[in-house]
C-alpha cells in the first residue's frame, strides 16, 4: 500500500531527499511511495549467500555487487533489489544505479506478484540488464530470466548448478540455500545424509 497522504505524485528529487532522512526504506513506483517490510532470517540467509558468492567471484573485477541498500532507478521509479551487480557504476549518483547487469530478488508469498510481474516488466527494460534472478525463500526454486534467451524463465532446483553468463559465475543452488530452514532444504539434506 502506498504511504503517500494524498494523490499527488512524488518527484524523484523529493523521494531521494526523503530517503536520506528516513529510518525506513521506501520504493517509489509511479509517483507513490511504498514502505519496505522487514526480512525473515531465511530471506537474509539467501541474500547473504548470494552476495558472498558474487563478491568472491568479482574480486578484482570492474563489476561489483551491491546489497539491498542500493536503489535501482528505472525511469522515475526506484526499487531496492536484494542484490545487484553493476559494472559501470556512476559515482556522481552514489545512492542509486541505472546500469545494473544482474538483479536478484528473494521472494515470499507476499512479494511474489510484485517481483514476478511488476518488477520483472520494469527490470527487463533496463538497457544494461542481462539477467534477473528470482529466488524463492519458502521452497527451493530459483528462476533465472536472461536477455540472451528473450527473458524466458529457466528454473533450477537443489542439486543443480546455474551460470550467470554476464559475469561468468557458476552457482550451486544448494550453496544459495545454505542454512535456510524450509521443507525442501531439510528434505534435501536428509537425502544427502542417507546417500553418503
Amino acid at each position: 500500500m502506498p504511504i503517500a497522504k494524498n494523490n499527488d505524485a512524488l518527484s524523484p528529487e523529493a523521494y531521494l531527499l526523503g530517503e536520506l532522512k528516513s529510518a525506513v526504506k521506501h520504493e517509489l513506483i509511479d509517483g507513490q511511495v511504498y514502505a519496505m517490510a522487514g526480512a525473515s532470517a531465511n530471506h537474509e540467509r539467501i541474500c547473504q549467500n548470494m552476495a558472498r558468492k558474487l563478491g568472491n567471484h568479482l574480486e578484482g573485477s570492474p563489476c561489483e555487487p551491491f546489497g539491498s541498500d542500493m536503489k535501482v532507478r528505472v525511469r522515475d521509479n526506484f526499487y531496492y533489489p536484494d542484490v545487484s551487480v553493476d559494472c559501470h557504476f556512476d559515482e556522481s549518483e552514489p545512492y542509486f544505479t541505472t546500469t545494473p547487469i544482474v538483479i536478484v530478488e528473494v521472494i515470499s508469498r507476499s512479494t511474489r506478484k510484485m517481483d514476478e510481474k511488476v518488477k520483472l516488466l520494469e527490470y527487463i527494460n533496463i538497457p544494461t540488464l542481462e539477467e534477473y534472478v528470482v529466488i524463492e525463500q519458502d521452497v527451493a526454486d530459483i528462476t533465472v530470466y536472461r536477455k540472451s534467451d528473450d527473458w524466458r524463465s529457466t528454473h533450477y532446483f537443489l542439486g543443480e548448478v546455474f551460470t550467470l553468463n554476464s559475469i561468468d559465475c557458476e552457482i550451486s543452488v544448494a550453496d544459495l540455500y545454505r542454512r535456510v530452514q524450509n521443507e525442501d532444504v531439510l528434505l534435501f539434506l536428509e537425502q544427502q545424509k542417507t546417500s553418503s
